[in-house]
């Protein structure tokens, strides 16, 4: 079982870089000595009114007062249900996630319902509550979920007691209840000051100390970094220390200290992902990826009286227009790797990010995700909703519409879209079989029409233990063969930063991949060359081939959804929904089967209904060489 576990931490973390660019950003403004210098002390940068300020938090907000207040009402009666020692123990015998993490998000989403309701109202109705809440928190072994705490030794799901561990949830808890204990220490202390000494002794032994005193997170690299894989989980948690030292903190040399190696790790994310900005984990992580390095980006900026400002960057701005260019409509979003085909983000954060870079594109994307009148509301992750109080207004009165990018190719990241003026929208990428939240899906792509997916990725599955083991790949959404690929020679692509597409060529309306090198060397392949060519209504792809022997015919998939009819040779008609769409192939060469996966799994099932389906051309006539022709076209 260590071994099992100890194997799940590694395929997630400690993966080298593909590629890693010395920019260091942040560090190259400031060094120790000049960022102590410039660090604002006493919380004295908090810029949101103290708790007695009544006729400030009623301005600050407004018409969403009640809302906040309703809210508030309703975790009056919440129970604070018990994490058990079981639940953590589930994640190792069945692989289960979710039974210790729902009752400790319910817990934290309390917590903030009741510290926004009170500082709403004013009048202390909810501070036992919260007291309830600082508790339930405080008797915890860990803050951690049983999924990441393996990535500790000794690679189990219970936390040694003596070894905090600091991960997405854990920080997230300390921004919390750190804002907790600036707004409530003084009610708190009125009735008993032992409940604040409580809480600042549990931020300091599980955030700040642990933080300081381990040098190897595999999230973070400030101090131990061996060019591991970063992702959306260090600027989550750096920005996560960083909250919680600016509002705890009051020793000057252990706080700049802190700062400062937040700002050496989240150079390192910086440095590690790619130049063009592209978030490689698709638009599910964005808002934890590019948008907890805004949220970075403000809390430094904040803490340093705005002497160290990176918005200016445009390696910011361009992670941040990531979003809105991975917009298809409708809901729908370009979904590679283990996003959703469903999102859009949230519209407070989008526009926060846009009026720090200063995009236009962002700032009416998020007009367009502004759907309603919905107040600001980010559960346990209080810094958002703060910060979006400042511009909600300005947001709710932005009209300029939205203009959906016609091209976007990221040269780096190799993700290319192109949209037509009778809206079509064709997204593709290359990239190599390691990435963050990797598929083997080096070379696929996706059809909508009428911002309807037509040709489509399934996405990921409800995650649990297997998801981030060895046994990752044995899951079917995880696999090339499950994608809009070939499988050759009867070989899928494997995982491994080996297997990648090269010499990729994009243009405004096509694109051009190599897969030779995507496949294993047991395939055979001399040359395997996909090519897009976008136009009107229409995707024609066509595959050169040079295969040294021939063993299994060739199969070539496509992914849809609706219903599939195969019976005329030569034509695959698609029903998604109401939104028809022909495939049409060489019936001379290929057969043509349909395969339906069921989708038991409610994180597929509630964007795909009750199953997908697998189209599948299989060579009649297997060659060496050859060439294969298809044409996706999306009727009016």
């Amino acid at each position: 079982m260590k071994k099992l576990f100890a194997f799940a931490a590694a395929s997630l973390i400690v993966l080298s870089a593909s590629a890693y660019t010395e920019r260091n950003l942040i560090a190259s403004r400031a060094n120790k000595a000049e960022l102590k210098e410039m660090l604002v002390t006493d919380q004295k940068w908090v810029n949101l009114p103290a708790y007695s300020d009544r006729a400030a938090w009623d301005s600050l907000l407004g018409d969403n007062k009640e809302y906040y207040i309703k809210r508030g009402e309703k975790a009056l009666s919440h129970d604070w249900p018990r994490v058990k020692a079981t639940d953590y123990l589930e994640y190792e015998r069945s692989g289960n996630r979710k039974i210790m993490e729902d009752p400790l998000d319910a817990n934290n989403k309390a917590v903030a319902d009741l510290l926004l309701a009170e500082l709403a109202e004013g009048k202390g109705r909810f501070i036992d509550q919260l007291i309830n809440g600082v508790y339930a928190a405080s008797e915890m072994t860990s803050w951690a979920l049983s999924a990441h705490i393996p990535a500790i030794k000794p690679g189990r799901s219970i936390q040694p007691y003596d070894k905090p561990v600091i991960d997405l949830v854990a920080g997230d808890m300390g921004n919390l209840y750190s804002w907790v204990y600036y707004f409530m220490q003084p009610e708190f202390d009125k009735i008993n000051p032992e409940i604040s000494r409580r809480l600042r002794h549990e931020l300091k032994t599980r955030v700040l100390d642990p933080y300081l005193e381990y040098d190897k997170w595999w999230w973070d690299g400030s101090r131990n970094y061996n060019g591991r894989m970063l992702n959306n989980w260090n600027p989550w948690c750096l920005s996560n220390v960083l909250m919680t030292a600016m509002l705890m903190e009051d020793d000057k040399d252990r706080y700049t200290d802190i700062v400062y190696y937040t700002m050496l790790g989240v150079d390192k994310f910086l440095n590690y992902i790619k130049g063009d900005g592209a978030c490689e984990e698709g638009p599910s992580y964005w808002g934890h990826a590019a948008g907890k390095t805004l949220d970075y980006v403000d809390m430094l900026s904040l803490a340093t009286g705005g002497k160290l400002d990176m918005s200016d960057e445009k390696l910011i701005k361009d992670m941040g227009e990531y979003i809105a260019r991975s917009y298809v409509g409708d809901g729908w979003v370009v979904n590679f790797a283990d996003a959703s085909a469903r999102g859009g983000g949230d519209p407070y954060l989008v526009y926060r990010y846009g009026k720090a870079v200063d995009s236009d594109l962002l700032k009416s994307f998020a007009a367009l995700m502004l759907k309603e009148d919905k107040a600001p509301q980010n559960g346990r992750d209080i810094y958002r909703t703060f910060a979006a109080f400042e511009i909600a207004p300005e947001l709710k009165e932005y009209k300029a519409e939205f203009k959906r990018p016609a091209y976007t190719w990221y040269p780096e990241t190799e993700f290319c879209y192109i949209s037509t003026p009778q809206n079509l929208f064709f997204a593709t990428k290359g990239g190599f079989n390691d990435e963050s939240h990797n598929h083997n899906d080096a070379g696929t792509f996706s059809v909508w029409a009428d911002n309807y997916p037509i040709i489509i990725d399934a996405g990921v599955g409800t995650y649990t233990r297997q998801t981030f083991s060895k046994e990752r790949y044995s899951i079917w959404t995880m696999q090339s063969g499950w994608h809009n690929l070939p499988v050759i020679n009867g070989f899928e692509q494997p995982h491994g930063r080996k297997f990648k597409a090269k010499d990729v060529k994009a243009g405004k309306n096509s694109i051009e991949l190599n897969l030779t090198d995507a496949y294993p060397a047991e395939a055979g392949i001399n040359n395997w060359t996909r090519a897009y060519n976008v136009k009107g209504r229409e995707v024609k792809v066509t595959d050169k081939f040079d295969i040294k022997e021939v063993n299994t015919p060739n199969v070539v998939n496509f992914l849809s959804w609706g219903d599939i009819d195969a019976s005329k040779p030569g034509v695959v008609k698609i029903n998604a929904n109401g939104h028809k769409a022909t495939l049409t192939y060489d019936a001379s060469r290929f057969n043509a089967t349909v395969t339906d996966k069921d989708l038991p799994d409610t994180r597929l099932s509630n964007v795909w209904g009750p199953k997908i389906s697998r189209i599948s051309l299989t060579d009649k006539n297997p060659t060496k060489k050859g060439t294969y022709t298809y044409t996706i076209k999306a009727e009016k």
